[in-house]
């Protein structure tokens, strides 16, 4: 009698093959995938993993509720672990999780931004935990509490390395969890303790409603293990969290070669040349079609040989401060403007604290600028974060020598720029951000023709307009234009703090052909100008999202 096994739609439900045939190599020699048929006659062909001995595992989310039939599908050394078929029924989900419940990602219609399967526009508000999988992010509490507060303060997204981390040789102890280091140190195969312990971190992020955006690996150890170990690094990956709602990102700055090899050139092209073959091959074995994207050391599509394999495009742009901003600009308007469009987004700028500076201040400019310029997110990073510092023992030296910093993790968790970047994601979604375009040509000085720290501008003909005014107003400047005001319309204006989300009412703003003069903000420092239609009525912060 065929065995019926219970799973809930949209939930990675787990069971597990034995084989009883004795195998020499079972990570090496069998390679075994089950095939899910639907209620809709559809199959999704799922990669298992490799759990110890001779024991596979494999995880479905059913994305309908039904009945699904499932067989298993081995390699000729797998023997007996070929041919077994079973029965799966699912039940609707009648959970909160929003992740769960909107299910995972994929890419808008518009091709600009990302969504939820049910069509629920996604906010990217990325966090960066490079090392996070390991054991200096002690499990369960510190994980946990970080979980805890980057989901309390609306972040959305954690960008997270799958056990080879930049910053560090390979089996470098820094990088080990509680069952060690994720392969063997031959990279005979992989341990797979290292990723049991690995599930119980990514799984909580789902469960806080944060969306695991897993990096394989820093893309120097591409050269380092070859392009058929690195597959079967990434087979393991998405065998092991392709069922849970999540983002995958090839490798961290992909062609950037190891800080200290002496034929970085060639490294850096036989990199680009591996990521573009492992990306065809993510995509060939994950049967949900989670977004595909690679962080870069500029631009995601520059560094594969053949774009049309990633889903949206992320950027690093630079760690110096208001010095990076014109590279960040450049950089984010080119790739906007590219075809065929993805979505764009900065995926790393200018950490907080990094080289004791890119404070609050650099922090909101990435992010407004960023946004209003039309990017589709935003990750910020806190450094002490992404290395995790401990207050007894700060990460320590880089490979090239010196150390990026020795602010524990604690107290980066703290620093105001993650919270200004969470309230930016409330402010917008409060602003109905799915609807707001750039148009710069609205205010004057503008970003781009006036330099990049001048204002930048977006918003909805008619209905509202967003300014960001990133310095400091004086008297003895060149008085700022709002331009093109529409006639008719009854224009509402206020300040608002992108510190504290603080709101100064200035009352009607009356225009005098079509131009009305910005007045002096309360205090010296950068603003949010918003002119709103007097009879709009604003958006809920988190409706976009959560409703």
């Amino acid at each position: 009698m065929t065995q019926e096994r219970h799973a809930v739609q949209g939930v990675a439900t787990e069971f597990a093959f034995t084989s009883g045939k004795a195998c020499r190599d079972a990570f090496n020699d069998v390679e075994l995938d089950v095939a899910f048929t639907g209620p809709d006659g559809r199959t999704w062909r799922v990669p298992a993993f490799w759990s110890g001995g001779l024991e596979w595992r494999v995880r479905f989310a059913p994305p309908l509720p039904g009945l699904y039939r499932y067989t298993t599908i081995s390699t000729a050394a797998g023997g007996d672990l070929h041919g077994r078929d079973g029965v799966l029924r699912a039940t609707p989900f009648e959970g909160g999780n929003v992740l769960l419940r909107r299910g995972p990602l994929r890419v808008g219609k518009d091709r600009h931004r990302l969504e939820h399967a049910d069509g629920t526009p996604f906010f990217w508000l990325g966090d960066t935990w490079w090392m996070g999988l390991c054991k200096r992010l002690r499990w369960p509490d510190e994980f946990q509490l970080l979980a805890a507060d980057r989901a309390a303060k609306g972040f959305t997204v954690v960008q997270i390395v799958a056990g080879l981390y930049p910053d560090m040789p390979p089996f470098d102890p820094r990088g080990a969890n509680e069952a060690s280091f994720p392969w063997e140190k031959d990279y005979a195969r992989i341990n797979p303790g290292y990723f049991d312990m690995a599930d119980l971190r990514i799984q909580w992020l789902v469960r806080s409603g944060l969306v695991p955006c897993i990096v394989g690996c820093w893309g120097y150890f591409l050269p380092m293990i070859g392009v058929e170990k690195m597959k079967k690094h990434w087979r393991n990956i998405v065998a092991r969290w392709g069922a849970l709602p999540v983002v995958w990102c090839l490798a961290g700055e992909g062609t950037m070669p190891w800080y200290l090899s002496d034929t970085k050139e060639q490294d850096s092209a036989t990199q680009k040349a591996g990521w573009t073959e492992i990306a065809r091959y993510v995509r060939s074995i994950d049967p949900f079609r989670h977004p595909v994207t690679i962080h870069p050391s500029s631009t995601a599509r520059d560094t594969v040989a053949d774009d049309s394999l990633l889903d949206f495009d992320m950027l690093q742009t630079g760690h110096s401060g208001f010095d990076s901003v014109p590279n960040t600009q450049q950089v984010l308007r080119a790739e906007l403007a590219r075809t065929p469009r993805m979505p764009v987004l900065v995926g790393e700028v200018c950490y907080e604290g990094i080289l004791e500076g890119s404070r609050s201040e650099v922090q909101r400019f990435m992010f407004w600028s960023s946004m209003l310029t039309g990017a589709a997110g935003h990750t910020y990073g806190a450094n002490g974060i992404w290395q995790l510092n401990r207050p007894e023992q700060p990460f320590g030296p880089s490979p090239w020598g010196a150390s990026w910093g020795d602010t524990a993790w604690q107290d980066a968790m703290n620093l105001p720029g993650g919270a200004q970047m969470a309230l930016g994601k409330r402010l917008l979604e409060g602003f109905g951000w799915t609807r707001l375009e750039p148009h710069q040509e609205w205010v004057e000085p503008a970003a781009g023709a006036d330099g990049f720290l001048a204002p930048y501008a977006a918003g909805v003909p008619g209905e509202i307009r967003v300014i960001y005014l990133p310095r400091p107003l004086f008297p003895w400047d060149k008085p700022t234009k709002v331009k093109s005001l529409e006639d008719g319309v009854a224009w509402r204006a206020s300040f608002i703090n992108p510190k504290d989300g603080r709101e100064v009412p200035l009352g009607r703003a009356t225009p005098s052909a079509g131009e009305w003069q910005v007045p002096l903000p309360p205090v010296a420092h950068d603003w949010l100008l918003v002119l709103e239609k007097a009879d709009r009525t604003p958006t809920p912060p988190g409706a976009t999202m959560y409703a």
